[in-house]
């Protein structure tokens, strides 16, 4: 038994030798995943549900998508403002306008003589699909039996690829408009494309004809036929040469392009669309939201959303040069070092799903993954705020080498009043100015400062107005304030005093909070949605705001259904809402305000129902003029209006941090550009070094908790043997009892 013990002590000691000398312990990769391996480790943390372009609009799935599809267009990955570049096409295309006649007008023609502008397309040569089964012509017509013993792609027998045509962009713009597809984005798309609607009509009526599925004798269903878009055809699409389409838009609507650099308008082959309608491949997850395919910089290869996705590397992307210039600041960061060189640079991108944020942020500071957001449970540990307000890394993580990188999203966070409330709201002629003046009272009380040190760590900046940042139209410094709500002082905007709000309180006949006609208090209500136990801080935080005027806030919560039915039928007082930009364009947060669109009067976008001739004016006028002087000049008529009415207390809009190691490279946020991976580069050398530093196994511990059980041990065997010699000294030497004898 003593041997035995130790024995085994000398197997744990053997066994924790050889650990510290082999790789790190704790490492939650494969062997076959080396740290010198040209792979990105990063985290995801909703499962993406539509890849296929048509469909997809959030920001999770263009994670993906941006990697593998390649739309005509794409953004500067370092200039700002943002600004659009080719993609797949050999350049921006200059629009010919027409009349109704079919004239063709100047380049600087008047809006309204426009009918329609042609956008005509040429897409570079030699741009190739990634390799997929679809092009395999016998893949195209496999039997029910053959689809149903296939489990994943590769499963099918071979894959092909063939050259990018302009018809593969005029295929993708006709399933925009299939019923069976669903587009979010095709209602929107029918203002514009010009015959888009009609063809949607036209798809409904060939859909009917077709029929839908059947269930055979064995129980299986058979899918709807596949319909064919190369039989029929769009009046304002066509497809002009290979390499070359036209798109023809309804009046003049410039941003058009913008939509253009989105996955919507992305290449699907007819292969692709034929392939994946064959009965049985829906059930198998065999479809565009499971396996895309695209002529981008990376293919889908791994797709298991609730646990892991993997990009890899497209055989058959032609490449593309880093980008040789940039913004004041890059060449210094180090952002330039690539300029000119072929990318992508990195070989695979491994997405591994993280839905807990403890786990994650220290798989980050092993090196385990090479970036990271900052939560903020670990934001202390991460940032610290200097004397001047800015933020910047904590010790720790400045030794391990960590960047810290910020951007400002071009996203908009309001609190909005509704204009056909008669205590807020603007429609009646006879109060509007008492109501203006309630609005800008409230708008200097609520400290939306204060607002983002307390509940956003500081990662925001107060907003002026509607247009955040980068976006044509925002000026910098004082230019940019709103003379409503703040002072210029010591070179920068502060918020008016508290008095001033009271003030302007008693003038919308409202002194000390209560109706001057009445003497009742002023009660307002914020309409929001019930989050839980954990929003209580933060709507107190309103009513305090509120209060500091002696304006009473009641909050009334409902869940997010019912509170989308009370805006859109224009049922609530106050509600805070953000938007996000689809595109860098000031029409694209405008719009939001725009008379026509009141979402109580035509399902719009209006959720604040404002309504002023004057904006409406000004911003039909703004919305498809080019950029440049003249369209700033309306721009700064529309921003001091805006001012002076507050529809919305302009909240704030946020600020990204980010942290990566010191091993990636080029990795600037880019809040419009959602194809950044192909850009980035790794260290792996210094990532392998790094994860051995951080990661090697601490064995002393173990050493010692074995010494100690070893003298443990010792002393036990020791006592144990002490123990049986007394015993035998003390036996009395007597004889044993006869049998049977009483004891």
């Amino acid at each position: 038994m003593i041997l035995r013990t130790f024995q085994t002590l000398t197997l744990l000691l053997t066994a924790l030798a050889l650990a510290s000398c082999s790789d790190a312990w704790n490492n939650p990769y494969s062997a076959l995943e080396t740290a010198t391996a040209n792979t990105l480790y990063t985290s995801f943390a909703e499962r993406p549900k539509r890849l296929d372009p048509a469909q997809s609009y959030t920001s999770d799935e263009a994670e993906f998508t941006a990697q593998i599809y390649q739309p005509p267009f794409q953004y500067h990955y370092l200039k700002r403002p943002y600004e659009l570049i080719p993609d797949a096409a050999a350049a921006l295309p200059k629009p010919r306008y027409f009349d109704k006649a079919g004239r063709e007008l100047p380049a600087d023609a008047a809006v309204a003589d426009i009918a329609t502008s042609v956008y005509e397309i040429r897409i570079k040569p030699g741009i190739k699909f990634q390799p997929h089964p679809a092009f395999v012509a016998a893949n195209r017509s496999l039997t029910r039996d053959a689809i149903d013993d296939k489990f994943k792609l590769a499963d099918f027998d071979g894959v092909e690829t063939r050259e990018l045509t302009a018809a593969d962009y005029v295929y993708e713009i006709k399933r925009l408009a299939h019923p069976r597809v669903n587009s979010p984005i095709f209602g929107h798309m029918t203002d514009y494309i010009a015959g888009l609607k009609e063809y949607g009509e036209t798809l409904k009526a060939e859909v009917k004809k077709l029929g839908t599925g059947k269930t055979d004798s064995t129980g299986k269903s058979s899918k709807a036929p596949w319909l064919d878009l190369r039989k029929s055809d769009i009046s304002g699409v066509k497809v002009i040469d290979d390499t070359t389409y036209s798109v023809t838009v309804i009046g003049k609507y410039p941003q058009f392009l913008y939509w253009m650099a989105m996955p919507f308008f992305a290449p699907i082959p007819w292969e692709a669309d034929q392939f994946y309608a064959q009965a049985g491949m829906a059930e198998k997850n065999f479809s565009l939201d499971w396996y895309p395919v695209g002529t981008g910089a990376y293919m889908l290869t791994e797709n298991n959303p609730n646990a892991r996705m993997v990009l890899t590397r497209n055989p058959n992307f032609r490449g593309e040069a880093y980008p040789s210039e940039g913004e004041a600041g890059d060449k210094a960061d180090g952002m330039l070092a690539d300029a000119g060189k072929t990318m992508p640079f990195i070989d695979r991108i491994v997405f591994v799903r993280e839905k807990e944020q403890i786990p994650y942020w220290n798989k980050f500071l092993q090196g385990y993954y090479d970036k990271s957001g900052i939560s903020s449970d670990n934001f202390d540990q991460a940032i610290k705020s200097g004397s001047d307000g800015e933020s910047g890394l904590t010790p720790e993580m400045e030794e391990r080498g960590i960047k810290l990188r910020t951007s400002l999203a071009t996203t908009s966070y309001y609190l909005s009043f509704n204009w056909l409330d008669p205590i807020v709201g603007g429609n009646d002629p006879k109060t509007a100015e008492r109501t203006r003046k309630l609005r800008q009272a409230l708008s200097i009380a609520v400290d939306f400062e204060e607002f983002i040190s307390i509940f956003l760590n500081g990662r925001a900046i107060a907003a002026q107005g509607p247009i955040p940042p980068g976006i044509f139209g925002f000026k910098e410094g004082q230019a940019s304030m709103n003379p409503v709500v703040y002072d210029w002082k010591d070179n920068g905007p502060k918020r008016k005093s508290i008095d001033t709000a009271k003030n302007l309180l008693a003038e919308a006949g409202y002194p000390g909070g209560r109706d001057a006609k009445t003497g009742e208090p002023l009660v307002l209500y914020l309409d929001t949605t019930d989050r839980g136990p954990g929003d209580k801080a933060r709507l107190d935080w309103y009513r305090k705001q509120f209060a500091s005027i002696n304006v009473q806030l009641e909050i009334r919560t409902t869940d997010w259904n019912r509170f989308q039915e009370k805006i859109r039928k224009g049922n609530t007082q106050m509600f805070f809402l953000g938007w996000n930009a689809d595109y860098p364009d000031p029409e694209n947060f405008l719009f939001l305000l725009y008379g026509p669109t009141s979402a109580a009067k035509s399902d719009g976008e209006n959720k604040a129902n404002y309504a002023n001739p004057e904006f409406d004016r000004l911003f039909e006028q703004m919305k498809n003029m080019d950029n440049g002087p003249a369209r700033q000049a309306v721009m700064d008529k529309i921003t001091t209006l805006l001012h002076r009415d507050a529809p919305w207390m302009w909240g704030f809009h946020p600020k990204s941090f980010g942290l990566s190691h010191a091993w990636m490279k080029n990795g600037k946020p880019n809040q419009m550009a959602n194809n950044g991976l192909k850009y980035q580069r790794l260290d792996t050398t210094l990532r392998a070094q790094k994860r051995a530093d951080w990661n090697g196994a601490v064995v002393w511990p173990f050493v010692l908790l074995v010494i100690v059980l070893v003298l443990l041990a010792w002393l036990g065997v020791r006592a144990w043997k002490r123990s049986e010699a007394a015993v035998a000294v003390m036996a009395p030497d007597v004889a044993p009892a006869p049998k049977g004898a009483a004891a």
